[in-house]
């Protein structure tokens, strides 16, 4: 079985309404098609690497092909875990959690995007409830940081209602026009695992060593 080799595609994170996982190869096509028909409003951008600027096939074709390559670039020291928001079967966009050197840092980052007809139903919110309660309660992360444009108003809303706190500017290039990236910060000391909707992890301890940790 492929989760003999690769237990990541075994492992679940899930809330009442949702799913978070891999995908297999017929559901990361599903979730391109999403991607191909909208993230966001036409003339925003997100995002620090401006990938929804190209046309629809181009995008679908790009979330292939960004999930093959995180799969085959992940070491335990350099990861990056882009599970797949499911509701009743249907992919909704994507929840990454990131790391370096965690064994040692013990410190996360989340990145995420969800389908612009699926927006507006605090999925955001309980997409990543799950994957902080995936990296604190189970991974026992330290610390998770967090970035958004100073216009995303519903990024930080999310952010600040789990508990985060500025963290500092960044300017950067966004389209060829600076810009200024407002960085978050949440200490697992200010984490309210009982806040919103119950979060269940299963699969999780035969991928311990890929994150950096000792077998359970």
């Amino acid at each position: 079985m492929l989760t003999d080799h690769w237990p990541l595609a075994g492992l679940r994170v899930a809330t009442p309404r949702l799913e978070l996982r891999l995908p297999d190869d017929d559901e990361l096509a599903a979730l391109a098609d999403v991607a191909a028909e909208g993230v966001h409003q036409p003339g925003q951008m997100p995002f620090s690497v401006p990938w929804t600027d190209a046309p629809g096939p181009e995008r679908a074709r790009s979330v292939v092909q960004y999930h093959w390559l995180l799969r085959g670039n992940w070491t335990p020291a350099d990861w990056s875990l882009n599970l797949v928001v499911f509701q009743n079967g249907d992919p909704l966009g994507v929840q990454e959690l990131a790391a370096r050197d965690f064994a040692v840092l013990h410190a996360v980052s989340t990145g995420s995007w969800l389908g612009l007809k699926h927006q507006g139903r605090g999925i955001g919110t309980e997409m990543r409830t799950a994957i902080l309660h995936l990296a604190f309660a189970g991974l026992g992360a330290r610390e998770a940081v967090t970035s958004a444009f100073e216009d995303n108003a519903r990024s930080y809303g999310v952010s600040r209602k789990l508990g985060y706190a500025p963290d500092g500017v960044q300017r950067v290039v966004s389209q060829g026009r600076p810009a200024t990236l407002r960085r978050l910060r949440l200490l697992r000391a200010h984490w309210r695992p009982s806040d919103g909707v119950p979060v269940t992890i299963t699969g999780l301890d035969p991928c311990r060593p890929l994150f950096g940790l000792d077998a359970a």
